[in-house]
């Protein structure tokens, strides 16, 4: 049986993975925490202001500065200082590595088989290197490590551990490389139902390669592209979830 390829690929530098978001265009610059604190802080001079009547003057402008910074996340304060704690709050908890340039890939497939059956094989995995051709191996640790060996470019090896770090049954995987991996990376695998009865998966890959952006180009001229690899990867699995065999030919 013959599988076509059904998806929508993406491959770029970038800073960081972000929720969509809409406070970097609307001037908030103040934390999730700090927002919290400062409506804590505002909340309590209120009220102190209500027993001292002489420092009520004093006290209800500063109330209400701090209870306006908690609802609205702006300050005037950081803003003049260059200083923005809002950044921290928009890494992604999906997937995420230290701030620093690094290298983006998302593919997505669709996959005529159920969403609970292609998410549990993809979970064990030990199944990976059935369909990413990458991959020569990857060891279960216990139920969020692993430890994974890919082929780098030239003939090389790469090693690294990871850990799943977010997990939906059925819908969402989430991983992260851990410290002193030979290269960094995090990503996510997501499992939406298809309009078929079947199921799309989408990957969400960043990594930082060995060597940086001169390892990235040189995986590019040894015919290594990420993009391209993580296509036919994907066009694999569909092969093995759906015929129950990979594909014997590479794109």
């Amino acid at each position: 049986m013959t599988s076509t390829y059904n998806g929508i690929g993406r491959h770029e530098e970038w800073a960081n993975l972000r929720r969509p978001d809409r406070e970097e265009s609307d001037g908030v610059n103040v934390g999730r925490i700090e927002r919290v604190i400062s409506g804590a802080a505002g909340v309590a001079l209120a009220l102190v202001s209500l027993r001292q009547r002489r420092l009520r003057a004093l006290l209800l402008p500063i109330a209400g500065g701090l209870v306006s910074r908690a609802i609205t996340g702006r300050c005037s304060v950081n803003r003049a200082l260059g200083r923005n704690t809002a950044d921290e709050d928009r890494v992604s908890p999906v997937a995420s590595l230290g701030r620093g340039e690094g290298i983006k890939v998302e593919q997505a497939v669709a996959i005529s088989r159920p969403r609970e059956e292609v998410f549990q094989f993809w979970r064990n995995f030990e199944n990976l290197p059935r369909f990413m051709d990458h991959l020569e191996s990857v060891q279960v640790v216990d139920e969020s490590r692993s430890h994974w060996v890919a082929k780098g470019p030239a003939g090389t090896k790469v090693e690294w551990d990871a850990e799943i770090h977010n997990e939906i049954p059925n819908e969402l995987i989430a991983w992260r490389s851990l410290p002193g991996s030979e290269v960094d990376n995090a990503g996510s695998v997501h499992f939406s139902p298809a309009h078929d009865g079947g199921t799309e998966v989408r990957v969400v890959l960043r990594y930082d390669p060995p060597a940086g952006k001169v390892g990235a180009t040189m995986a590019r001229l040894f015919g290594e592209e990420p993009s391209q690899q993580v296509a036919e990867d994907l066009r694999r699995f569909k092969q093995v979830m759906e015929a129950g065999e990979a594909a014997a030919v590479r794109i």
